[in-house]
């Protein structure tokens, strides 16, 4: 690493809440991947066939809206919480934090021991001891490594696909590329992900206010150290602090508030009789949950929030849409009926396989369609040719409507019908 950051173990209520939190997302990010809904991935992003599962629901390319709703409101959430609790998403939720406090650190303690053990023999250099040491702690990272790469993709190319080797060589060189840079993070990088490339932590300020509670020293009850203050200056909080900082020189950009710190000065006032942990949880001027920043970020996620549910409400699970076929605009057949050929191209949403019906809404026209049945979650193209009977007078262009019927939907697609005339 850039500067040595040696982080000492600690235990406190506030770690019981890291591990809760990371037990969860760990279980979401690698059971979802498993489940299925009536047959089909529960949650897969299929990039090749360009659909999403989620949830017994099919999105398409034509669904597009959706996923820019679901952006903006992960984005204005982010924006609300870290107004009312900081940098929230940093300490407890973010997966470089879960990744190296449930996965890392427990590994690296196990194989080098804790902060005092590990400075030590890294003080004494390089001996057979320590390299075994740090050559089997790489060995586990180079599998935590594929065993999260795989688990990542699994969420593209699917689980049963991906772990049972039937997927592409693409898709296991993606896992490989992946795997590398999850080892390259976990075993030098680090820290430094979020010091130097993570930009959550430089445009916080701009989401964050005084009101925003944030990590601080008690400086009225701690100074002066060693005092009439009760800091007695153990330096626990700082060796605690996976960012190497000292949180009593006051809030730095590099703190994510995993609340550590706090921890570790909560032990240490307890010993000392002192009730209260002199680090805490607290923004740096008192103000009103309810206040300007608030309003406007909670008001758009409630306008984000009814817009998706009266979308998904009004979906269809048919898409449908036509094209002229290339070639002449219109044909004269022998018997003298006008021919115009179309392309229909049909997407079946549902989970249900269904038999495609289509109708015109011109009262004297004849429609040739082959039979049409898709598969759930298939799509396919067929041919229509729409012909009107000899006339001695008609418009150029005509307005034409195809009504396409499926599965209890029925949708009308517009196009126009030439005629010569």
């Amino acid at each position: 690493m850039l500067r040595g950051v040696y982080p000492l173990s600690v235990k406190g209520r506030f770690q019981k809440l890291h591990r809760w939190t990371g037990l969860l997302l760990q279980a979401f990010l690698f059971v979802t991947p498993w489940l299925t809904v009536a047959g089909h991935p529960a949650v897969q992003f299929d990039i090749g066939a360009r659909r999403a599962f989620i949830l017994g629901e099919v999105f398409t390319p034509r669904d597009t809206i959706f996923l820019v709703i679901a952006g903006l409101f992960g984005a204005f959430s982010l924006f609300f919480f870290t107004a009312l609790y900081g940098r929230l998403w940093c300490g407890y939720a973010c997966p470089q934090t879960v990744f190296l406090e449930e996965w890392v650190r427990p590994v690296e303690r196990f194989f080098e021991g804790d902060r005092g053990q590990r400075m030590a023999r890294d003080r004494k250099g390089w001996s057979l001891d320590r390299a075994a040491r740090k050559g089997a702690k790489l060995v586990v990272f180079v599998l935590m490594s594929a065993v999260v790469a795989m688990t990542f993709v699994s969420w593209f190319a699917g689980a049963r696909t991906l772990w049972g080797g039937g997927a592409g060589l693409a898709t296991y060189g993606v896992v490989a590329v992946l795997g590398g840079i999850l080892f390259f993070d976990f075993a030098w990088f680090r820290e430094q992900f979020c010091n130097y490339l993570c930009p959550y932590a430089r445009f916080q300020g701009a989401l964050a206010d005084d009101g925003s509670l944030v990590v601080a020293y008690q400086v009225e009850l701690g100074e002066p150290r060693k005092g009439t203050g009760a800091c007695i200056a153990c330096e626990k909080c700082v060796a605690v602090c996976p960012q190497g900082i000292d949180i009593r020189e006051g809030f730095q950009l590099e703190c994510i508030t995993c609340a550590r710190c706090v921890d570790a000065c909560q032990g240490v006032m307890e010993k000392q009789g002192h009730p209260e942990s002199l680090i805490i949880y607290k923004p740096l001027v008192q103000r009103p949950a309810v206040r300007p920043r608030t309003v406007a970020y909670g008001s758009l996620l409630t306008g984000l929030a009814v817009a998706l549910v009266v979308l998904l409400v009004q979906r269809d699970n048919l898409d449908a849409t036509v094209a002229r076929a290339p070639g002449t605009l219109y044909t004269v057949d022998a018997d003298g009926w006008v021919r115009n050929t179309f392309f229909l191209r049909l997407s079946n949403n549902s989970m249900d396989p269904v038999d495609v019906s289509v109708a015109s809404t011109m009262a004297d026209a004849e429609l040739l369609v082959p039979p049409l049945h898709l598969a759930a979650t298939e799509s396919g193209m067929t041919p229509v040719v729409v012909r009107l009977p000899p006339a001695a007078q008609r418009a150029r262009t005509l307005p034409l409507e195809l009504v396409v019927s499926a599965g209890g939907t029925t949708l009308e697609v517009e196009t126009t019908f030439k005629t010569g005339g």
